[in-house]
């Protein structure tokens, strides 16, 4: 049974579609899976709580608590409980609820207090599938991180033929296969990765440094732990809270801070991801008062930094995978071979500066990859979490490709 032992909580909303929640428990279960089915209100009108309770042997979740029996349903254990949420069918109701937060029943706060991956199975009429607004949600879903089973295409309960119809149920069972394969890629891997800026200090109050958020580093270090690594991230000053229990946190300021953890951490790892904008000049000297504004212009002296992803592309062993970033305003293809090529990397993450929507402080990107022979492979715009995952898959090729599992 492929999926014994895991723990999945189903959610039900109001959709016509209820009915084909029966054949998708039923084939979850028949996997070996455990399932917790949660129904909304609305839910309850198109199939009964005590038939999902028949084909799942568990009381279903309906309210927070019964008024019978006083049986207390607390979404957050059951959110810390499966290791998938899965929301079959959703409306576009629910689906505006979860990209917005609106809280009003038990299935949206188990989805806003689940610490796994969700994944949502759209159901509604071709007209309102299609609506901008429901469209915008579904992608700000996605720049969650959650996983869209995109519906059918077919006749709807409306009589009209479009997409919009939930897909099978026994395709989603096979969504939810691949995702739990998918996510034992990386098992036992362990993986170092820097983000955020660096800040190179001139005296108490003021520093060198540039406008990097963190993001993307944060967003590959989630996917890196979506397939079973564990991260260690050496990170710059950045406002990012991290909650993944899979991913430590080091926090440095500088760039000689940077370099000395990475050069702790990177020998035990299977790879690196040199994601930080790290600094290239810091002050020769450091004031330890504040400067005063003077009548005359002010120098301040800088000298380079340390490369760190060059010095860990000479220190890198042979089953080990190396990944940099550049950040380019001109001649970026070149620029970035180059770079690829001088610090020893397996490939290298192009960022153009001419690309609205990618950069700093922004949480879409649009990169190319590129390389040891220059193959070029480019992607359109996209959320860093959707940019995380393109990241990671070529991660994923490149050790099988190291470890001779393909060639």
């Amino acid at each position: 049974m492929r999926l014994s032992g895991k723990h999945i909580v189903l959610g039900l909303t109001g959709s016509i579609a209820a009915y084909k929640a029966a054949y998708l428990l039923r084939g979850l279960i028949k996997e070996g899976a455990e399932v917790q089915v949660v129904m909304t209100p609305s839910a309850k009108e198109f199939i009964t709580p005590v038939t999902m309770s028949a084909l799942s042997g568990k009381p279903v979740a309906t309210d927070f608590f019964s008024a019978n029996d006083g049986t207390w349903y607390s979404h957050v254990d059951m959110g810390q409980w499966a290791d998938l949420l899965l929301i079959a069918p959703a409306t576009a109701a629910t689906i505006g609820k979860m990209a917005h937060g609106i809280c009003d029943n038990l299935l949206i706060t188990t989805y806003l207090s689940a610490k796994c991956k969700v994944m949502v199975a759209p159901a509604m009429d071709i007209d309102m599938f299609q609506h901008p607004a429901n469209q915008a949600n579904l992608e700000i879903l996605r720049s969650y991180g959650n996983l869209i089973v995109e519906p059918g295409e077919g006749e709807l309960a409306s009589g009209l033929f479009g997409k919009g119809r939930m897909e099978e149920p026994e395709n989603i069972v096979e969504e939810v296969v691949r995702f739990f394969d998918q996510k034992k890629k990386l098992l036992n891997k362990h993986f170092l990765l820097t983000a955020g800026p660096t800040y190179e200090k001139i005296d108490p109050v003021r520093f060198i440094g540039n406008y990097s958020s963190g993001k993307m580093g944060y967003a590959i270090a989630n996917a890196l732990t979506e397939l079973g690594a564990k991260v260690s991230i050496v990170s710059g000053p950045v406002q990012i809270k991290n909650s993944n229990s899979s991913i430590t946190v080091i926090p440095v300021e500088s760039a000689e801070e940077m370099k000395q953890e990475c050069l702790r951490i990177f020998p035990e790892t299977d790879g690196a991801v040199m994601c930080a904008a790290v600094s290239d000049f810091t002050p020769e000297t450091y004031s330890t008062t504040k400067m005063k504004r003077g009548k005359d212009d002010l120098t301040i002296q800088l000298k380079p930094t340390s490369d760190i992803a060059g010095t860990l592309g000479q220190l890198k062993k042979d089953k080990q995978v190396l990944v940099g970033f550049a950040l380019e305003t001109n001649d970026e293809l070149e620029n970035a071979f180059s770079k690829l090529t001088k610090k020893n990397l397996d490939f290298i993450v192009l960022n153009s500066m001419n690309d609205k929507g990618a950069g700093f402080g922004v949480d879409t990107n649009k990169i190319t990859i590129v390389d040891k022979g220059n193959n070029q492979t480019f992607f359109e715009l996209k959320s860093k979490a959707e940019v995380a995952v393109d990241i990671v898959d070529r991660i994923v090729t490149e050790m099988e490709k190291k470890e001779g599992r393909i060639k």
